[in-house]
């Protein structure tokens, strides 16, 4: 236990959280379960020790962070582990990659049980369904989701402002005056270019090239936490990065599930819960048709960010595409995304019809007044032409 103590010290006293993640205000911290899910890469760690930081002084033993990583839990249950630190007078234990450990989720349950004093803030794969494949833990997980850098986070990381979020009624009402004070502070295409390049994801910071990150951190998906988690043979797994690799480099379009299915030599129904393991790991995003759903097949397939777009095929990645592909992504963290029909790319909440277009070519766009236009290569909108870069004001 003292080792781990040390750990806990050294490694909150060593944490870096240049920008606050805002889930940080919207968890009920008074849960005694909670589940934070999010992709790999993302800051899941530095949030579990950024959140002991603020709460907890560093040798405060009341609080301590563990990460399944570590073998010695190949030889001891969470549930015993935690009884032990619970009996030491512990209240808040924050478990990394819960995952790791075998009967995670029957040794959460118990501990919940048992240890009625104890709060276990935990995270997991993106993959992970806390509740749905996880009936021990129902009605008592709460499960929230850490997503990457959104456009606002990233702006006040880069600049060191502190730029406020804005709901999506707010950008379409005032989209204007909020472009022009935004223009008048830093120069917004720049910026933007550079973080449908290697924005989302906050390893960005680190001195290491970044694509080459970014490619080990989506090897990491498919090898551990689509085959780990989903318990899938290892011989399957290079037919799961094909399939990726085929979505990817195809674009956002419909997938054909029976060329799919046969350049990976494997069924249809295969080919379908393969995509929707994809999708669970936010490598790709699903789009359907208002109304439609998995197991249907998805009117589009998409990457889940540009920046996995320019990792996997740089010198042909379409700008439209990735222009889409940000516009999907930071609209979906908190909206409801459906494929449109020919007057309109993508319906928002059902209600809302938007085109993603070219803002050097908008002059020559024939102007139907109920479209909302989201233009890159515009800085400052007017009437319902709306920047595409303020999407990124969402969260």
């Amino acid at each position: 236990m003292e080792a781990f103590f040390k750990t806990h010290k050294y490694l909150v006293e060593h944490t870096d959280a240049p920008v606050r993640r805002d889930l940080m205000d919207e968890i009920n911290w008074n849960d005694r379960l909670i589940g934070i899910k999010g992709t790999r890469g993302i800051g899941k760690t530095t949030f579990l020790l950024q959140y002991a930081k603020e709460n907890f002084a560093a040798d405060d033993r009341r609080c301590l962070y563990v990460n399944m990583n570590n073998f010695y839990f190949q030889g001891r249950g969470i549930a015993d582990f935690a009884a032990d630190f619970y009996a030491r007078g512990g209240k808040v234990l924050l478990i990394d990659q819960v995952f790791k450990q075998q009967d995670w989720s029957s040794e959460l349950r118990q501990c919940y049980d048992q240890c009625p004093g104890l709060k276990i803030v935990f995270t997991g794969s993106s993959v992970m369904r806390l509740k749905e494949e996880n009936p021990e833990l129902g009605g008592i997980v709460k499960s929230y989701n850490l997503r990457g850098f959104s456009f606002r986070e990233y702006l006040n990381l880069l600049t060191g402002k502190n730029f406020a979020k804005y709901t999506l009624d707010e950008i379409l009402e005032r989209h204007v005056d909020i472009a022009n004070e935004f223009a008048q502070q830093i120069d917004i295409q720049s910026h933007f270019t550079n973080y449908l390049h290697h924005g989302f994801y906050p390893f960005f910071r680190e001195h290491r090239n970044f694509e080459e990150n970014l490619l080990k951190t989506m090897n990491m998906m498919t090898e551990v936490d689509i085959l780990l988690i989903k318990q899938i043979e290892l011989k399957y797994l290079t037919k799961i990065k094909k399939l990726f690799y085929l979505l990817a480099v195809e674009g956002p379009k419909a997938p054909n599930i029976s060329n799919l299915a046969s350049n990976i030599e494997t069924s249809r129904a295969t080919v379908m819960n393969y995509i929707k393991y994809l999708s669970d790991a936010r490598l790709i995003n699903m789009i359907y048709h208002v109304g439609d759903d998995f197991p249907k097949k998805p009117s589009k397939v998409m990457m889940y960010n540009p920046n996995l777009m320019y990792a996997i095929y740089p010198i042909v990645a379409n700008t439209q595409d990735a222009m889409e592909t940000f516009f999907v992504n930071l609209v979906w963290k908190d909206h409801k995304v459906n494929q449109g029909n020919k007057d309109a790319y993508y319906i928002v909440d059902e209600r809302l019809k938007f085109k993603i277009v070219d803002g050097t070519h908008s002059a020559r766009q024939r102007n139907a007044p109920d479209i909302l236009y989201a233009v890159y290569n515009s800085t400052v909108g007017h009437d319902n032409y709306i920047p595409l870069w303020m999407f990124g004001l969402l969260y």
